[in-house]
């Protein structure tokens, strides 16, 4: 540990989703720290779980963005950003392809949305010498199996009388038969990554339409039929790869998209546990005094392997304390979130407007901080 004049601070934060990148609240947060502290030693990490901002939290740790073209959700053509990290692995984040903040893609009904640009990101990646995927699951609006991914490498979907299926989970009950032998030979030869802490598997009452499907916009009457459809495939798909991958525990994780990377022989990991490992929070945390971190909005999710969860479980066993700072706090959460931080603070003053707090976050955060960090000086 360090002397009280020259404190090591810790900053590891996910986006305010909405408002700010995880970089920018790091940031804000920084500036409140040195407000109150203007000698501590101030280490930003931001950190991401899966979801939306883990390309930016990895590429914080070394890498150069690739921008690619590729198909939104709604199957029209459009920029993203991918990634390459400094040991060569290529970063695909599904929430910047098919995201649910894509108005674009969320704009046609959920039933013919389609992850052909998952497919299409890593057919351009694997053109560039791209051999090892991290592939972030959180985020995204589509709930189509991971077909339209699969259909972007090669399979084929047929109905009975021999012509092409559309990969989109409306047309499925047309699907007939399904043929592995155009995928991509170097599909073999890969390793993939998947990031996720879902587990659920692909279809039933704990599957990807059922538990998730309600989020991108699946309506009640809609869940059993969709269900249903994507179990067809599966079925299909199966008979024909000689693999089994439905009730594997992440087969739910993005729509069903971590079935098909499961069936392409993905490895899950916590998402922010990888993200952790890269940016090389241990390091960081060696010889501190205190983590802060946040997130939009913390509750009883925030333990179920959320990002602020992980970097206090990392702390923990670095003998460093932890606090929390989101833009919002459950309060029906205290309880548990308090067994895992030590103080829980939300970035709001007074009643405000979810607009006035998402267009004044870097303000208020840096205030909060300020703020927290006075409170914790006195205390040591």
């Amino acid at each position: 540990m360090t002397t009280a004049s020259a404190p090591v601070v810790v900053i590891a934060p996910d986006s305010f989703k909405g408002s700010l990148s995880a970089q920018e609240v790091a940031e804000a947060i920084g500036a409140g720290v040195r407000a109150a502290a203007p000698a501590a030693i101030v280490r930003l990490c931001p950190i991401a779980d899966g979801g939306e901002g883990t390309l930016d939290a990895l590429l914080h740790a070394g890498g150069e963005v690739r921008r690619l073209q590729v198909r939104g959700a709604a199957g029209t053509s459009r920029d993203a950003a991918a990634g390459i990290l400094s040991d060569g692995s290529a970063v695909i984040e599904s929430a910047e392809i098919v995201g649910l903040t894509d108005p674009v893609g969320t704009a046609i009904a959920v039933e013919n949305r389609s992850t052909l640009g998952i497919g299409d990101a890593l057919l351009a990646l694997l053109d560039s010498g791209a051999r090892r995927f991290l592939i972030a699951l959180g985020g995204s609006s589509t709930n189509d199996g991971g077909i339209g991914m699969l259909v972007a490498l090669g399979l084929k979907l047929y109905d009975a009388d021999g012509k092409e299926v559309e990969p989109v989970p409306s047309q499925l009950a047309r699907l007939a038969r399904v043929d592995v032998a155009g995928l991509d030979p170097r599909l073999k030869d890969i390793h993939i990554v998947a990031m996720s802490d879902v587990d659920n598997p692909l279809c039933g009452d704990h599957g990807a339409t059922a538990v998730f499907g309600p989020q991108k916009g699946v309506t009640p009457d809609q869940i059993k039929p969709l269900d249903a459809l994507l179990g067809r495939f599966a079925a299909l798909f199966e008979q024909a790869s000689g693999r089994s991958e439905a009730n594997s525990p992440g087969a739910g994780a993005a729509g069903g998209l971590g079935y098909a990377l499961l069936m392409l022989g993905a490895e899950f990991q916590s998402g922010a546990q990888t993200v952790a490992d890269y940016i090389g929070l241990d390091a960081a945390l060696k010889d501190a005094d205190w983590l802060i971190t946040g997130e939009g909005r913390s509750d009883a999710q925030t333990l179920h392997g959320k990002a602020p969860f992980i970097a206090a479980q990392r702390a923990r066993q670095a003998g460093v304390q932890t606090s929390l700072l989101s833009g919002g706090i459950d309060r029906a959460a205290l309880a548990p979130l308090q067994s895992s931080f030590s103080g829980c603070f939300s970035i709001t003053f007074g009643p405000t407007t979810l607009d006035n707090a998402i267009a004044n976050a870097a303000g208020l955060l840096k205030d909060s901080a300020e703020q927290m960090t006075r409170l914790w000086l006195s205390g040591r």
